[in-house]
């Protein structure tokens, strides 16, 4: 199945989505008593949404046939990348106000925020070599394992997350469910294609 030509347009334009609700809550004074929590809080799960949302890209092409969306993937994955960047950039700046002495001493202080920031920087590696040309420098083969760190990366945002949340967990329990999915049905499929099926003799 052929992507029709709109797809990646409306695409890209449904994962601004997020971005542009946050504007309009600014302007229109919706963020809450504690805006800035807020942004920090709201920019990081879409950064994880759209991470699951690409790991799913694959499974989800097993299951329908349709081999178009693996067009999708990469632009699905720079997005995580780019909301993660606009959550840790609203953290430094929002809310410690760029102080590097006091942001280095809150990321050794604090678990989920050591977790957080190993997270992207995992992703940079990730987002740089996402192009074909990468692909090609890199060779098939040592661009696939490099790029397998993401289940990795999605594991600890699940963490980062769960740590991050003090009293309500029930949003990154559902997160970590789903990742679970994805993970489960990605080792499914390996096993299934490692362990030959033994037949009777003819």
């Amino acid at each position: 199945m052929r992507n029709p030509p709109w797809l990646k347009a409306a695409l890209f334009a449904l994962c601004l989505v997020p971005l542009a609700r946050l504007a309009v809550f600014a302007v229109t004074g919706q963020l809450g008593a504690n805006p800035i929590e807020f942004v920090i809080r709201s920019l990081g799960t879409w950064a994880l949404t759209w991470l699951l949302v690409t790991l799913s890209v694959t499974p989800l092409r097993r299951l329908t046939g349709w081999n178009g969306l693996i067009r999708m993937r990469r632009m699905l994955g720079l997005f995580a990348f780019f909301y993660a960047c606009l959550h840790f950039l609203a953290y430094v700046g929002l809310d410690q106000f760029f102080d590097l002495r006091a942001i280095v001493a809150d990321i050794v202080k604090r678990p989920y925020i050591t977790i957080g920031v190993t997270c992207l920087l995992l992703l940079v590696p990730l987002a740089v070599t996402s192009t074909n040309a990468m692909q090609r420098r890199l060779g098939g083969r040592r661009w696939q394992q490099l790029h397998r760190f993401v289940y990795a990366i999605a594991v600890g945002g699940v963490v980062h997350y769960y740590w991050l949340v003090k009293k309500d967990v029930t949003q990154p329990v559902i997160y970590a469910v789903l990742l679970g999915l994805l993970l489960g049905m990605r080792l499914w499929r390996r096993r299934g294609i490692a362990v030959p099926v033994n037949r009777p003799p003819a």
